[in-house]
């Protein structure tokens, strides 16, 4: 006891000693250090300096907009509240979050397995009977697999269909894998929260991508940007890229290149006129794009037949008269070139029959493009004003189902007709066959004595509901064209242009095909050549030319490979051709070898003397010998015309040298073999010096389109 008392007076000597030695605290300096330590901690919670105004634009982005905060704000309060609301976001709608705030704090009941810790070892699991009974006593371990740890990632904005994704872990052990929908093409993939489950979304259908096709995204604020496809805004790291390009379904009319026959074995060529003019305005319009137009998609003598021509004007009852010039072929002087030239005669104006127009017009969602259907209602009202009063005009549409727009108006009621096109819009698949339908049913109902009943189509060519398939839509027109309503087509826009239907349906439906691009195209073809289009004064009118063995080893016509027809088939009146408008030129080129021509590429025949006595009878001079077939507009039966070509008396002049010139510019487009080292300045300089008067220009831009070919051929 006195040892205790003893060590704690030493103890309290020592602190008294202690005490003594230490200055009293001085008030005023403890107040300055704790005035500078908060000086010191506020000024390290922001920036020293003030905010300042940053002139760039802020990028897009919900993510990169959460940065510039992060970097601009400079309060405490500031930073408290923002991440607080990036906590809760992060808990609220991340897969890994709602792991944590539903599965961190489970409710015990009755029966519930309670996790309580241990020692060493993983989490016991033991019964509760009582939900008022908090666990005293620990239990036997029993171990349990350890949880599969949770990884946090960023979103990311999807630009390719994702591969499956592993969801939250199932029962056992094992994790459920889901794949997600791959986006419609041109349609904008947001950053949206992850499903809670694992059941993934349906795909959207086919209708439904072509009705969100170039649509904005609202909660990115973005505004419809046309004819191209959206990407939602990139995050960090990951170029903006806004625009993605239609997928290329476009399809063409045409058919292999016409061989090189030999006149001893097949002395008979026989086809079809043509009068459309789709392709060289389809080659227009690539070129102009900056980029060659596909091979298939140059049919040569549409790119001939686009331009008019001054051949000389019929004589007498009949329709039309030929114009016949041989000539040295500019690609290879041991040829020759037979142009075949065809004008048709244009009626007074004021004696033409009242009109009765159905406007089909395609309204499904792939016309909503500035080249389609806002082209497609400039393009009708320049047409409008060069109907007659008395005419008739009335408006179906076609896009998930069809209907009557407009029903039987006079054309002198121009702003009702004006209102019913201004107002279309488009959306929705594309219902073909139920427009073509309604618009027969419109015609029929519409057409009286002596009056001229038409269908123009106005589409991009896509098909996708009903009779989508070609020779169904062939043999459903071939069979309405019987009772005198024709059907022409104008087709607009690219990229899912379904050239190859266009032509099918026009030529079947006794009509013309063309192909609009620009507003100068429009009036070109439904102001300028309106008349041409909608009156024919000749029909399936067909061309057969039997050449001089004598004369010709060798011959080959230049384009209307889809236009050939069998030689039986000249006479056959049941066999469908093209129809001759008022007004309407045709021109057919053939490049022919004379016998014993060193460009001859076949050997002569061992026996071929006696094939060519059989033709000496006919004159020296004669090459050839043209026939013409057709039916005055309604009739039944054909009428024929005939005429020999010579080689004297037809040298080609301005008009043939300019036709020429096309039809090399469209050999080289299309890289025909049969052209040896003749290029595009010989095609440029023959183009040039034929322009002739060229009254509207298109000679002289024909000249431009070969200058730019040149260009791109190059590159």
């Amino acid at each position: 006891m006195t040892s205790d008392l003893g060590e704690q007076d030493d103890f309290n000597d020592l602190k008294a000693a202690f005490a003594a030695a230490t200055p009293p605290p001085d008030a005023g300096v403890r107040a300055a250090h704790l005035a500078l330590a908060q000086e010191n901690f506020d000024s390290l919670q922001g920036s020293r300096q003030a905010p300042r105004l940053n002139p760039e634009r802020p990028k897009p982005g919900v993510f990169q907009g959460v940065i510039d905060m992060m970097q601009t704000l400079s309060t405490k309060g500031g930073l408290t509240l923002t991440t607080a609301l990036v906590a809760v976001g992060f808990l609220a709608f991340s897969p890994a979050g709602q792991s944590l705030w539903k599965n961190g704090a489970p409710v015990i009941g009755e029966g519930d397995v309670a996790p309580v810790p241990t020692t060493d070892g993983p989490v016991a699991n033991t019964p509760v009977t009582d939900r008022s009974v908090a666990v005293a006593e620990p239990q036997p371990v029993v171990p349990v697999a350890p949880q599969t740890p949770v990884v946090i990632e960023a979103p990311v904005v999807v630009l390719e269909p994702p591969a499956a994704t592993v969801a939250d872990a199932a029962p056992g052990g094992e994790s459920a894998a889901t794949v997600q929908p791959a986006p419609a093409p041109g349609l904008v993939t947001g950053l949206t929260a992850a499903p809670s489950d694992t059941q993934a979304a349906p795909p959207p259908s086919a209708a439904d991508a072509t009705l969100n096709r170039g649509m904005a995204l609202d909660s990115l604020g973005q505004a419809p940007l046309g004819s191209q496809g959206l990407v939602s805004d990139a995050t960090q790291g990951v170029a903006d890229t806004r625009f993605l390009p239609e997928p290329d379904t476009e399809a063409f009319s045409n058919a292999e290149v016409n061989p090189l026959h030999i006149t001893a074995e097949e002395p008979v060529s026989t086809f079809s006129i043509d009068v459309d003019t789709a392709s060289y305005a389809i080659i227009r319009q690539s070129l102009n794009a900056g980029q060659l137009p596909p091979p298939d998609a140059v049919r040569i003598e549409e790119m001939i037949n686009y331009f008019p021509y001054a051949y000389a004007a019929p004589e007498g009852d009949a329709p039309f008269q030929p114009t016949i010039s041989v000539m040295t072929t500019p690609w290879n002087p041991d040829t020759q070139l037979i142009s075949i030239g065809i004008q048709g005669q244009m009626p007074a104006i004021a004696d033409r029959d009242p009109l009765n127009l159905v406007f089909l017009i395609d309204t499904s969602g792939s016309m909503d493009e500035p080249a389609k259907l806002p082209l497609l209602k400039q393009s009708f009202r320049l047409m409008l004003d060069n109907l007659r009063p008395n005419d008739q005009v009335a408006i179906v549409t076609y896009a998930g189902s069809a209907g009557l727009v407009l029903k039987s108006t006079p054309a002198s009621d121009r702003q009702t007709i004006l209102n019913a096109i201004q107002n279309l819009g488009a959306g929705g698949s594309t219902n073909g066959q139920g427009g073509l339908e309604q618009a027969y049913a419109v015609a029929a109902g519409m057409a009286e004595e002596n009056e001229v009943s038409r269908i123009i189509l106005a589409t991009d060519g896509d098909f996708n509901v009903g009779l989508s398939g070609t020779q169904e839509l062939t043999d459903y027109i071939a069979e309405k064209r019987d009772s005198g309503v024709y059907l022409s087509v104008l087709g607009f826009g690219r990229g899912n242009l379904d050239d190859a239907t266009m032509q099918a349906l026009a030529q079947n439906g006794n009509g013309t095909a063309a192909y609009i691009d620009t507003l100068s195209e429009a009036q070109k073809v439904l102001v300028d050549q309106l008349t041409g289009a909608l009156f024919p004064i000749a029909g399936d009118v067909k061309v057969q030319v039997e050449f001089n063995p004598a004369a010709v080893a060798e011959y080959r016509l230049i384009g209307y490979e889809t236009r050939a027809l069998n030689r039986e088939d000249f006479n056959n009146d049941a066999v469908d051709a093209g129809e001759l408008g008022a007004g309407h030129t045709v021109t057919a080129i053939y490049e022919i070898t004379p016998v014993g021509s060193p460009a001859q590429l076949s050997d002569p025949l061992r026996y071929g003397d006696a094939v060519a006595a059989d033709a000496s009878a006919a004159p020296a001079d004669e090459l050839a010998f043209l026939k013409l077939r057709w039916k005055a507009p309604g009739a039944s039966d054909s009428q024929l015309m005939t005429t020999p070509i010579t080689v004297t008396g037809n040298v080609a002049g301005t008009e043939a040298q300019f036709a020429a010139a096309i039809a090399g510019f469209g050999q080289l487009l299309r890289g025909d073999a049969y052209l040896g080292d003749w290029g595009w300045d010989q095609a440029i300089a023959l183009a040039s010096a034929n322009r002739g008067p060229d009254a509207f220009g298109y000679r002289n831009e024909a000249v431009q389109l070969m200058r730019l070919a040149q260009s791109l051929s190059a590159q």
